[in-house]
């Protein structure tokens, strides 16, 4: 009998239904080869799609990955909840996650993360809600971060380990993060880099061409198209700064649509014209390299197509 079971009296006792089968790894092994050792007969099909359903644990963390490898001690958990692990936001979107991150698309209008005027309204909350369903005592840890006004790909780290070697080793770990953004006015070069020092005023960030003790900045570009007096924009980053293609753009005298802050004075599309679509990274422990792109955003295409008179 599943949910009820016999003492030694005879008399039936109620028991909880178990929510996960539970393998012990006792041996070094991939989870793929592990599953199909320990559920006999199981097809590889099979094993991919319970990990693309996200209903494989290890350690009580989602594990999407086929060649995660398993050390002894480790406890793979298969959910028997199915719909324990789903996850719906309107505002975000998970690509990724195993043990150690997760990868998202946000929207735009959503704070990356928690700050002393809005705590809840945020990616980071929302995330720690999440992975609290799966042990109480799961959080994420914030890597980096996206403006409020700027939609796409980022990620989190499941624990500290994870985010200081994210942190501590970002430019050898990130092997590619590029945005797409509308500009205004017709660039002038198909292609270039923007160098500046970045100063933060609380407010807004200046620019300097020269060293005045601001954070060395360089944003590389490649324009895709103009039309419409726009210009659709490809921008690659050496450095990570706050609002730093916003910024650069700006500097070029060519402001992001959409951002007043920073000079542009018409917003056709009813947000800012930026989108972090590509991120690509070596996994901070499986050293696997990790790649997820989004598709430009429709309205950006739209607001590109020629219009004839």
């Amino acid at each position: 009998m599943s949910r009820r079971d016999r003492n030694t009296s005879g008399r039936p006792v109620a028991r909880a239904a178990a929510k996960y089968t539970v393998y012990n790894v006792t041996e070094p092994a991939e989870l793929m080869e592990f599953l199909m050792k320990k559920m006999a007969g199981i097809s590889r099909t099979r094993v991919k799609a319970l990990l693309t359903n996200r209903v494989v644990l290890v350690d009580n963390n989602i594990q999407t990955l086929y060649n995660y490898p398993l050390k002894p001690g480790m406890k793979v958990q298969i959910s028997r909840e199915k719909n324990k692990h789903e996850f719906r936001h309107p505002m975000l979107k998970i690509l990724y996650e195993d043990a150690y991150l997760i990868v998202v698309e946000k929207k735009e209008g959503l704070l990356s993360v928690a700050t002393d005027h809005q705590k809840e309204k945020t990616a980071q909350h929302i995330l720690n809600e999440y992975v609290k369903r799966q042990h109480r005592n799961n959080r994420v840890f914030v890597v980096h971060r996206l403006d409020r006004e700027t939609s796409g790909i980022m990620m989190y780290a499941k624990d500290e380990k994870t985010q200081h070697t994210l942190r501590d080793n970002w430019h050898d770990i990130v092997r590619d993060r590029r945005y797409v953004s509308i500009v205004m006015g017709d660039m002038e070069k198909d292609q270039g880099t923007v160098e500046s020092w970045l100063t933060d005023r609380k407010l807004y960030v200046s620019s300097s061409p020269v060293d005045d003790g601001g954070k060395y900045s360089v944003t590389h570009y490649r324009t895709i198209k103009r039309a419409n007096g726009y210009s659709l924009v490809e921008l690659q980053l050496e450095t990570g700064r706050k609002n730093q293609i916003r910024v650069h753009m700006q500097s070029l005298g060519h402001p992001v649509v959409g951002d007043e802050r920073y000079g542009c004075e018409v917003n056709p599309l009813g947000r800012l014209a930026l989108h972090a679509f590509k991120l690509c990274f070596y996994h901070p422990v499986t050293g696997e390299l990790m790649e997820f792109e989004t598709p430009y955003p429709t309205p950006f295409k739209n607001l590109m197509l020629r219009k004839y008179r």
